[in-house]
């Protein structure tokens, strides 16, 4: 038989007991959202964990402008208008800023480039497509439940909106270049010493890089050599990238072609400054929706050293 007292430690402990479990299962803090930039089809955001982390990633969701101000605000979960990705792993691509890991300790940050994820890892997305051009955004973020924590409240919703520009002297995507192979300016390209056709040049391009860097690294070469021969102009730091790009590649045969592989750590520096290239922030700047420019033979010679 229990005496008083003993009902008393049995009911404190259970008490204290509750309260932890409360405490432990509160939910995460919510992460700030800041737009760092916008390219022609990109947005370059900022996550900031709270003070409680987000120890198992953040989802973060976007969606056009004008479809949120016409039901005035977020469609219901679930909406298949509503873009979104899971980050929870190692970034491979967009990592020049720093960013190691998207599960994030108190405080910790991470940059995510909304419209260039398709050679990305450490995400679970539908959306690696790139962003339409000269479009407004609207972007918002949680941070992932993790164990007993549910996952944080939605952050505020941020506008960004896609930049548009057409000249003369100016540089495509890769994901342009994969979907409009009646433009390409040559019918074949070399990466390192070997020799493609443009149909193998697109079976690349279509080859996820699921974390081989020679195939990040290719998609960008195959954008950066056709914008260079469909007359764009490369600066030093473009072209020295190219070179030492090939160099790295050698006889490699890129998949499916081929089995090549290289470490992500190898390449990552030579893929972002081709990247950066290709979508505009440097060099010439990014076209608008159309070819403008006439290929130079400067240009395909840049191709073949």
């Amino acid at each position: 038989m229990m005496t008083r007292y003993s009902r008393l430690v049995l009911a404190a402990f259970c008490t204290l007991a509750l309260s932890a479990t409360l405490a432990a299962a509160a939910p995460l803090d919510t992460p700030t959202l800041d737009i760092v930039s916008a390219g022609r089809t990109s947005v370059t955001v900022r996550i900031t964990a709270g003070m409680s982390g987000a120890p198992n990633g953040f989802t973060l969701e976007w969606l056009a402008a004008d479809t949120y101000d016409a039901l005035g605000g977020w469609p219901a979960a679930g909406d298949s208008r509503i873009l979104k990705g899971d980050f929870r792993g190692v970034p491979t691509l967009n990592t020049q800023d720093g960013t190691s890991n998207y599960r994030l300790l108190s405080v910790d940050d991470a940059g995510v480039q909304l419209g260039d994820l398709f050679d990305e890892t450490g995400v679970v997305t539908q959306q690696r497509g790139e962003l339409a051009e000269g479009t407004e955004y609207v972007v918002r973020v949680v941070a992932n439940s993790a164990g007993v924590q549910e996952a944080s409240s939605q952050s505020n919703t941020l506008r960004a909106t896609t930049l548009l520009r057409s000249q003369q002297d100016c540089t495509y995507t890769q994901g342009y270049w994969k979907n409009h192979t009646g433009v390409w300016p040559v019918a074949n390209l070399t990466l390192g010493t070997v020799s493609y056709t443009a149909a193998q040049l697109l079976q690349i391009f279509n080859q996820p890089a699921a974390g081989n860097g020679l195939l990040s690294m290719a998609h960008q070469l195959i954008a950066a050599k056709l914008n260079i021969a469909n007359g764009a102009t490369a600066p030093a730091a473009t072209l020295t990238a190219i070179s030492q790009a090939d160099a790295l590649i050698g006889g490699l045969v890129a998949p499916p072609i081929g089995s090549g592989s290289l470490s992500p750590g190898s390449t990552s520096g030579l893929t972002n400054t081709l990247d950066n290239f290709n979508q505009g922030i440097t060099g010439p700047g990014h076209c608008g929706s159309t070819p403008t420019s006439t290929p130079t033979w400067g240009g395909l010679k840049t191709l073949y050293r």
